[in-house]
């Protein structure tokens, strides 16, 4: 059994939660303190061993290959006024995995995202992790989802229980009990909280076997015009190969402005550049309220 050495991070979207600051600038590289929201995610995938990483993006994010490209100016500038440790930093950046990058030409749901990843996936196990989810902790849970797959050789994903105010934001899965994991029998988008078969959603990191992408490109656009991932993941289910399993990391909803926030702070307090005084500026934000 061939192990999870590939990964495709869907990078394609408008970020309309954003605007206007993302009409220009794409919301995967906004900054968690100094560092873009896509490098936290492409270091996850690295920790699980994964060595070539497809970035599929849409039109008008150039600036995501820039950012793993080369800056001879910069560079420079940087070996020229002796600043030898931000040099490194950015000279790590280029050669820390294999990057692909793949334009999505129409935005037609993050199916055909992940299905445009396919010339580069061939038939190997392949993880997913969206942009912009951030997961902090250790072991990461593109790690734990691996290590799953490692010992079914079926596809693995990532649930967590939310509550019911938030079960219309969310992929949601019928499942039962399997041992330390769950196997999930169905897959709906984003359903009503009457229509949602549980609590239990996808917050956005998934291994999968190649066979998924023989039920994406069968599927017929639904709502929006739209190819949903939950459409593919449906064909796994129905064949008994795909399973659910919790994860111990913290995770933030970066692609919200609440949870932008809240994973900037979370940083903020582990950086030690900011830490302290980001917490005593907190205790002093904090001690007049009621």
């Amino acid at each position: 059994m061939k192990k999870v050495k590939k990964a495709i991070i869907p990078a394609a979207g408008l970020g309309t939660r954003f605007l206007p600051a993302t009409k220009t600038v794409p919301k995967e590289l906004f900054p968690l303190v100094d560092r873009p929201l896509l490098l936290y995610v492409i270091e996850e995938a690295i920790a699980a061993g994964i060595e070539d990483i497809v970035i599929v993006a849409g039109r008008g994010k150039t600036a995501i290959e820039d950012f793993f490209d080369r800056s001879y100016e910069l560079e420079d500038t940087l070996a020229k006024s002796g600043k030898t440790d931000l040099l490194e930093k950015i000279s790590k950046i280029k050669n820390m995995a294999n990057i692909i990058s793949i334009r999505q030409k129409e935005a037609l749901g993050l199916g055909h995202a992940v299905l445009c990843g396919a010339p580069v996936i061939g038939d190997e196990p392949f993880a997913v992790l969206l942009g912009d989810e951030i997961m902090l902790g250790r072991p990461s849970v593109t790690e734990e989802l691996c290590q799953a797959y490692d010992k079914t050789g079926f596809s693995t994903v990532a649930i967590m229980e939310v509550p019911e105010s938030d079960v219309s934001k969310y992929g949601i899965v019928k499942v039962s009990p399997n041992g330390s994991t769950f196997k999930i029998h169905n897959v709906a988008e984003k359903p009503s909280v009457k229509e949602a078969a549980s609590r239990w959603a996808l917050p956005g990191r998934y291994v999968f076997e190649s066979q998924l992408f023989s039920y994406l490109k069968n599927t017929k656009p639904g709502k929006n015009g739209e190819i949903q991932l939950t459409d593919g993941m449906n064909g796994l289910a129905a064949e008994g190969r795909l399973y659910g399993t919790t994860f111990q990391a913290k995770r933030f909803d970066a692609g919200d402005k609440f949870g932008f926030l809240q994973a900037n702070i979370e940083i903020g307090l582990q950086h030690p550049e900011t830490s302290a005084r980001l917490k005593t500026y907190l205790q002093e934000l904090t001690r007049g309220w009621k």
